[in-house]
């Protein structure tokens, strides 16, 4: 057995069992990675796949067992290589990050700015998506952090710490009756037009199940993964805009909007800082996580992820 069928078999798992599909991402033929699959099922003596003719049906139940041992053994043949990376190149390198629009366009531009003028041989790539994307790239290795409001802290595989707080805000234009109102209410945001996030980002279950408990109706007319584009739209009439607070703090005074602070009504949101259990980590990843947040440091990182239980709450 080698480590290419184990590639070929976990990669087939991750493709709903579709060959062609395995293939494309592995780039590679489908009767290569039909041949190393059934190659390493004769090794081992069992079926890892059902089959309808050429076609994967299901995963085995032997076959789950091999892919769990699969998953641990391709695991640490990255951290061997992050390893070598580590201790040949020492604070240079690649940092993958996965988050949010939000923390990409709002959070990330001061901590990495401070990294590279740090640590001037280390790379950054920045991949945006939804929170669920987020937890995926984890998990398939495509990053070594990452950052996001949602579903980080319920993924048994990920190793998550709290960052900081934040709260929603209201966003009128200055001529808009809401404008004059300190502390608006549920039932005064639901008599407007509303623009926000998507359900899926930046804190939007929280707005939705603050309604639902006072059995409120609101009218979202607009919904969007991207905070600017919420404020461009409730410029032009749209409606009125709920946004994170990050998204207003660098607006300038005269730019037609005014913000209002909405934790009474929508609570604290927490931003979580995310690892793949069992990973090793980079000298450059502890430093970035220390820029990201006063509230992490290398030890209390290394004590995460070496398994200590804790609830490691703001």
């Amino acid at each position: 057995m080698n480590l290419h069928q184990f590639r070929f078999v976990q990669e087939a798992a991750r493709r709903n069992l579709n060959l062609t599909e395995t293939a494309k991402a592995l780039f590679t033929s489908q009767p290569g990675v039909s041949k190393a699959i059934l190659e390493l099922e004769e090794e081992l003596g069992i079926d890892i796949f059902s089959r309808h003719g050429k076609r994967l049906r299901r995963i085995t139940e032997p076959g789950q067992q091999v892919l769990a041992a699969i998953e641990i053994i391709m695991r640490e043949v990255n951290n061997l290589k992050r390893i070598g990376d580590e201790y040949s190149k020492q604070d240079s390198g690649t940092l993958s990050i996965a988050t949010t629009h939000t923390q990409a366009r709002y959070v990330l531009p001061g901590p990495v700015a401070q990294l590279r003028r740090q640590l001037p041989l280390v790379r950054v790539s920045l991949h945006q998506g939804n929170p669920d994307q987020v937890v995926r790239m984890l998990l398939d290795d495509s990053a070594d952090v990452g950052l996001a409001t949602e579903s980080l802290a319920q993924i048994e595989e990920l190793v998550t710490l709290p960052c900081y707080e934040w709260q929603h805000v209201l966003v009128v234009p200055a001529d808009h009756p809401l404008a004059q109102v300190e502390r608006p209410s549920l039932e005064q945001l639901a008599a407007e037009p509303l623009v926000s996030y998507h359900p899926s980002f930046t804190g939007r279950t929280r707005i939705d199940r603050a309604f639902q408990a006072r059995q409120l109706h609101p009218n979202f007319v607009l919904e969007a993964i991207d905070s600017d584009v919420i404020k461009t739209y409730v410029r032009l009439g749209m409606g009125v805009g709920i946004v994170a607070e990050m998204a207003v703090r660098e607006d300038p005074p005269d730019g037609g909007l005014v913000s209002r602070p909405l934790g009474h009504l929508f609570g604290q949101n927490v931003t979580r800082i995310a690892f793949k259990r069992g990973a090793y980590l980079r000298n450059y990843v502890y430093s970035f996580a220390e820029l990201l947040s006063d509230r992490l440091n290398r030890p209390l990182l290394e004590r995460a992820m070496s398994g200590e239980a804790s609830d490691y709450k703001l």
